[in-house]
């Protein structure tokens, strides 16, 4: 009889246990915050060290990830540079342009150096100002974003990013600037950056005629 007690215990424990594991899982997929077992701390694979980092990447880090952005940082030693899958005077300019203008708002590593250098080097292409007028209304949004961003980084690059596109686009840009000139005029009270937005606005002036 005792045996056939202890398989019924037993049978009922490895209920118990797989109840236990099953709600254990939910509760993991729920809500993150569940408290860990304390056998958990002893079992160094069960610590998760993204945990932290959990808010899903954003639209820029999951193109790149997935092989959407056609070219990749080279480490150098001395300095970095993108390497392109094809000659970017073959790729087309939309969507590109665009996603590699939103990346202007990243703050990790390679996104930063990726979006700002392939932003540059797209622009230099022959017919880069054929290819980018079309796209300015949308294009210019997302600029501003990045020059209504907190991260004086991304200000910085978005405020590069603005003049290399001027450079190219010439007087095309100027129905667009009063769209970006509040966030301008807003960063240029901080003493760091006046003379900076300064030269900028002399040079959107050079490039688009005189900006009113």
């Amino acid at each position: 009889g005792f045996f056939f007690v202890g398989n019924n215990v037993l049978r009922m424990s490895s209920g118990i246990q797989i109840k236990t594991k099953t709600a254990t899982q939910k509760s993991k997929t729920c809500s993150p915050g569940s408290q860990p077992k304390p056998s958990d701390k002893l079992n160094p694979k069960t610590i998760d060290p993204f945990r932290a980092y959990s808010q899903p990447p954003s639209a820029f880090a999951a193109t790149y990830a997935r092989g959407g952005i056609p070219c990749r940082l080279v480490h150098g030693s001395v300095k970095h540079k993108l390497q392109w899958e094809c000659p970017p005077g073959k790729i087309p300019f939309d969507p590109l342009l665009l996603t590699l203008a939103e990346g202007l708002r990243e703050t990790k590593h390679p996104y930063t150096f990726v979006s700002k250098e392939g932003f540059k080097e797209l622009l230099l292409v022959e017919g880069a100002a054929e290819k980018a007028i079309p796209l300015l209304p949308r294009l210019v949004p997302v600029l501003k974003a990045a020059l209504a961003h907190m991260d004086n980084e991304v200000f910085e690059r978005g405020l590069d990013a603005l003049v290399q596109l001027s450079a190219v686009v010439g007087p095309s840009l100027n129905d667009h600037l009063k769209l970006l000139l509040t966030n301008l005029l807003k960063r240029s009270m901080d003493k760091k950056y006046r003379e900076k937005v300064t030269v900028a606005l002399q040079k959107l002036e050079h490039y688009g005629g005189k900006v009113s």
